[in-house]
Order: C-alpha cells, then sequence, then structure tokens
C-alpha cells in the first residue's frame, strides 16, 4: 500500500489524525468478501 501512495502523490505520508475507515460487504457469487476504505489527508514530504 505504501508504494501505491508514493506512485500516486509522491514523498509523503496519509495522516492518521483527521481519518476514516468505513467497512463494507459487497456482493459476490463466490462468498462473504469484505472491503475496507481508508480517508486520510495526504502530508508532503518537505525539506527545511
Amino acid at each position: 500500500m505504501a508504494g501505491e501512495i508514493y506512485e500516486e502523490f509522491g514523498d509523503g505520508i496519509m495522516s492518521a489524525i483527521d481519518y476514516d475507515v468505513k467497512l463494507a460487504q459487497p456482493p459476490d457469487q463466490k462468498g462473504a468478501r469484505g472491503r475496507i476504505t481508508m480517508s486520510g489527508k495526504f502530508l508532503s514530504y518537505k525539506r527545511y
């Protein structure tokens, strides 16, 4: 997952201060499945 964040946004981290997690159970013919969606503010890495 960290590699995916870097490829999409560049150097930085996802903040856990303003953070939301959603859980869902999407329908699937193969059996029970789960979906986890995490949403947080992206904080870019800055050099000073």
